[in-house]
């Protein structure tokens, strides 16, 4: 018998209504609270949506371009995940405590679960989307290889959950709607994955004007070689295979899989995008924000 906190596939928790993985419920405390440094620089994402790829992106500029600064360590080290807890494993929290200020730092935390710190000291933001539907197909995949989330059921079942927001950190619409909604009052940059994956080079030199950093044709050529798909998910030091096959089984499915937009279309029945598509109609009703299902 395992130890009851190394239960595999634990239920959800809701915190503040939201479903989350449990071992983060149960240090969120200890999240809300965190103090950023106004010169912290936060990563935020809805689950699958690039969150790496910025990260890695983000990372490369602040080391200037220097690869071998960025082979020292793996991504979660490098850009500390807010509010990650397994057991066994230092969390989120404590890597910070111990990180060299200011950092970057990631979260996936929708904007009304995040330490009002960040906002109040008006740290730089910088929030990735991507459209619901590729993240529906990629969170399925990613639900059945990272054991810290309930079993997904079916790919049907797996879909009902997401456009119910029932799925760890809750509803994606009111995920992007929110850091959409806050964009102009803070410091935030409000990026889409299929941008990203259209144009590199142009996402790139948007991060690092962001960023104030000066321009460099040379450095963002570099930087979009070696985060291109391919060039990370052959990366150790990017694609999480460092991580203990307990928590997240790649032979499953890999972290990065496939890193395209409009994967979708190789899982949703046409009754299944039929139904999705009027869901989405609705729970998007009123926001400006519209996001491309391919590109």
């Amino acid at each position: 018998m395992k130890p009851e906190q190394e239960v595999a596939r634990p239920p959800l928790i809701s915190v503040k209504g939201i479903p989350m993985i449990k071992y983060f419920a149960e240090i969120y405390d200890e999240v809300e609270g965190f103090q950023a440094h106004p010169d912290d620089l936060l990563i935020s994402t809805y689950p699958k949506s690039g969150t790496t790829w910025v990260s890695e992106i983000v990372d490369i500029i602040y080391k200037e371009g220097s690869l071998e600064k960025c082979r020292v360590e793996p991504i979660y080290m490098r850009v500390p995940f807010l509010e990650f807890a397994v057991p066994d494993v230092p969390t989120g929290i404590e890597v910070l405590k111990k990180a060299p200020r200011p950092c970057l730092i990631k979260t996936h935390l929708p904007v009304q679960m995040l330490p009002k710190s960040f906002l109040e000291k008006n740290c730089k933001i910088i929030y990735a989307a991507r459209n619901a539907k590729d993240v529906a197909v990629s969170y399925y995949y990613f639900y059945q290889m990272a054991k810290v989330h309930p079993e997904p059921g079916t790919w049907e079942e797996f879909l009902e959950k997401f456009m119910d927001g029932n799925v760890s950190f809750g509803s994606w619409y009111d995920h992007v709607k929110g850091w959409w909604d806050i964009r102009k009052k803070y410091r935030i940059l409000y990026l889409f994955y299929e941008d990203m994956k259209e144009d590199p080079q142009r996402e790139i030199q948007k991060i690092m004007e962001f960023l104030e950093r000066p321009a460099n044709e040379n450095l963002v050529k570099k930087i979009a070689q070696h985060t291109s798909f391919k060039e990370m998910s052959q990366n150790q030091m990017a694609n999480y295979r460092s991580i203990p096959s307990s928590v997240m089984d790649h032979t499953i499915s890999p972290f990065m899989r496939k890193g395209v937009a409009g994967d979708w279309k190789n899982h949703f029945t046409v009754a299944q995008n039929e139904r999705f598509n009027e869901n989405y109609k609705m729970q998007m009703e009123g926001t400006t924000l519209h996001f491309r299902t391919e590109i």
